[in-house]
Order: structure tokens, then sequence, then C-alpha cells
């Protein structure tokens, strides 16, 4: 039996989780900062860092008290080294060599993608959980605010880069055109609710042409929608919108433009690898037309964790850190934070 306590701090959530053998989750706390930043439109990175400050002990200790855990019952502790930003990374990076310190545990660092990878393999409910033990080789799409990346997983720890994206990440994309619209921030759900009201057949949006079949582009999309708003009336100097724009037909179309992207790309890769499965991670992934296109367009099995595991989040680190426990990985107290840290290619 492995216990470890895991540590996440890449971005604008704190959350420190204790999880069993890679599959059991015993406590996950999350401490999000989304409020917080909303008023910015996005993550402001020194802010950020400094309430990471602020809870990354209660955090802790919460998730030691909820697992009725104490530190003679732990194996290692893990934390995300990267990607992520620099200052928020080092937080949980020093906290986390503290505690190694202190009570003597091993070290594991963890990248950031590997753990939203791993989430997959921890013993959740959730109507897209797969039932069976999954097997390899498997297509990860990993798509949120600051990654939109296509892994082909051929066994543990064996990765390799299938596709990309050339510019913007399609959750930052949403952020972007969420803003644009006066929708506000996070920019995916608010995009997702009101094109629940929309008709995304009313502008066509067209896909970017890119060399690799499998690399994604939304710096295009996210310009023609801007194009759109202001085809329609000048936009105010405090961003004003022009008046009578029809917002969630522009959301419907918008969201059905990024979504044909991700499907197009992410199904012709499943074809090509011949993929057991595709896996869904992300804080993307919690988009419920992205699921609903996956599924009926792709012929490989399609999974996602529940939503508590598509945001950043502790437990999927812990998953990730047993593998590289079990394979004798150990990181030195000299670990330093990598925020371009890259998982493949």
């Amino acid at each position: 039996m492995v216990r470890i306590l895991a540590i996440e701090t890449s971005c604008d959530e704190t959350s420190a989780a204790i999880v069993q053998d890679g599959r059991v989750v015993l406590s996950n706390v999350v401490a999000s900062q989304v409020d917080l930043h909303a008023q910015y439109g996005g993550v402001f990175p020194e802010l950020a860092s400094r309430m990471h400050v602020e809870a990354i002990v209660p955090i802790m200790a919460q998730a030691m008290e909820q697992a009725h855990m104490g530190w003679g019952d732990l194996d290692a502790v893990a934390v995300t080294r990267g990607p992520g930003l620099a200052g928020s990374l080092v937080v949980g990076v020093n906290a986390a060599k503290g505690i190694a310190l202190a009570h003597s545990l091993p070290l594991i660092g963890i990248n950031h993608l590997e753990g939203h990878i791993y989430a997959h393999w921890l013993k959740v409910e959730g109507d897209g959980v797969p039932t069976e033990e999954l097997c390899f080789p498997l297509l990860f799409l990993i798509v949120s605010g600051g990654h939109t990346e296509l892994i082909l997983m051929r066994g543990h720890g064996q990765y390799e880069l299938v596709g990309e994206t050339l510019d913007d990440a399609a959750g930052e994309a949403f952020d972007k055109v969420a803003r644009l619209l006066g929708l506000g921030y996070p920019g995916g759900p608010a995009i997702e609710t009101a094109a629940q009201q929309g008709n995304p057949a009313y502008h066509h949006f067209a896909r970017p042409k890119v060399d690799n079949p499998y690399d994604f582009s939304f710096s295009g999309i996210k310009t023609a929608a801007l194009r759109l708003v202001q085809s329609k009336g000048n936009i105010g100097p405090q961003g004003q919108l022009p008046t009578g724009l029809p917002i969630n037909n522009i959301a419907a179309s918008f969201q059905t433009g990024v979504i044909a992207q991700l499907v197009e790309r992410t199904r012709a890769a499943a074809q090509e690898y011949d993929t057991t499965a595709i896996l869904l991670s992300g804080g993307v992934s919690a988009n419920r037309a992205l699921r609903t296109a996956m599924k009926s367009r792709c012929s490989a099995p399609v999974y996602w964790p529940p939503l508590w595991l598509c945001t950043d989040n502790a437990a999927m680190i812990g998953a990730a850190a047993y593998w590289r426990f079990q394979a004798g990985e150990r990181a030195g107290l000299d670990m330093d934070v990598e925020p371009g840290l890259r998982l493949a290619g």
C-alpha cells in the first residue's frame, strides 16, 4: 500500500490530496481563486502566487485531516513542477521540499499534463469513466486554458506528441471571446451556457490550414469572432457591444467551430494510430457539447473524468506520482520548477 501526499499549484488552484496506490482518493482539497481573478478577465500571476502562499499550509492540513493521516502514514510527497506559472509553482515545490526534508519522505516531481492523463486511472464515479481496464495505445486530448495537445500513450510513462496548438490554447480562446462578448470569466462555461440559447449555424468559422494534420490553431477563429462583432457596429471605448448583437448565436457558432477542429484532429489521429480509446482531459473537457460531438463522431470509445477531475487538482498529481514512485524515480531537494516543461515532443 502506497500513500502519497500530492500538491498542485501550477496556476490559480491551491490543492492537496492523499492518493492510495494511484487509484483511491482518500482526500482532495481545492482552494479556487476563480472569483478573485474574474475581475481581471483572467489569472493575475502575482496575485495567484500570493494566494497560494496563504492557502498552502491550511489546505495540506485539511487534506491530511480528511484522510485521517499522520506524517508517519505517508510513503512519499509529490508536487507539480511544471508547466505553469513560475511564481505559483514555486510555492508548491518549496512546500513539498519542506515536508520531504522534515519527515524524511521521498520527493517526486510531476508534470502537470501527466497528472491530467492519470486522472483517468483514479477509481471514481462518472458518466464518462471507463468501466473496464484501459489498454494501450491510448490517445489523450488535453485541452485547457493553457494547453491543447494530442498525446499518444503507448505504455506507462511512454508519451508521443501527435499534435499541439500552434498559437492559443482552446481554453484561452474561449476566455478571450467570452470577454469580447461580455460573458465573464472563466470563458468556457460562459460560452457553453450562452451557446445553449443560440444558433450554431448562425455563422461559419473557417477551419485553419496547418502543415501537421493533427495540429491546432485558434488565433484565427478568435480574430474572426472579433471581426464578426465589429461588423455589427462599433465597440465602445469601455468594451460596450453594438446594440442588438446576437451574443448567443455568436457564442454557439464560435463553440461549434472550436469543437469541430478538436474533434476532426482527434478522430483522424485515433484512426491513424489505431488507439483503443480516446480520453479527454483538462478544463475544456468538461464542455458537454465537446463530449457529445466526440462520442458521436469517433469510432473509438471516448472517456472523460468527472468535473472535479477535469480542472486542476492534486488527486491527479498523486495518481501520476504513484507510477513514478513504483518505477523508482525520486527527486532531489535541488529540484527546480520548470514553467515550460513539456511532456513529449
